[in-house]
């Protein structure tokens, strides 16, 4: 007689036995609200387009105007307005006017520690 492929009773009706209960309950406690994992999911979604990865990077060197960085990318100023529009928006940039001209940078060294963190992992 053939043993049907069946789920252990306990996942069948949802209940979930912890092996480590201790360690369980623990990492339970310590797990942030849903509600800030979804943003920091999407902030880590903002770092998933390699545009807007180089345009962090050159605002790692130096403030600079959507014309510069239209410029250095190689890409049209609409294009690298629309990419700051999300950067902005993620609070990794900001910006400042001076007469006509609006010069961008990041946000603060919270943006310029995760690039460095995030390079430093990848060149491991």
């Amino acid at each position: 007689m053939q043993e049907e492929n069946r789920l252990p009773a306990d996942v069948e009706t949802g209940e979930f036995l912890a092996a480590h209960e201790q360690i369980v309950k623990k990492v339970l406690d310590n797990q942030p609200a849903d509600e800030y994992l979804y943003d920091l999911a999407e902030l880590f979604k903002v770092f998933g387009d390699s545009t807007r990865i180089k345009i962090l990077y050159a605002l790692f060197e130096s403030e600079l105007c959507v014309g510069d960085m239209a410029q250095l990318l190689r890409l049209s100023q609409s294009a690298v307005s629309h990419q700051l529009k999300i950067l902005k928006d993620a609070k990794l940039v900001r910006f400042r006017r001076e007469g006509k001209n609006i010069f961008y940078m990041l946000d603060d060294d919270h943006v310029r520690n995760i690039l460095s963190l995030g390079m430093e992992h990848v060149e491991e």
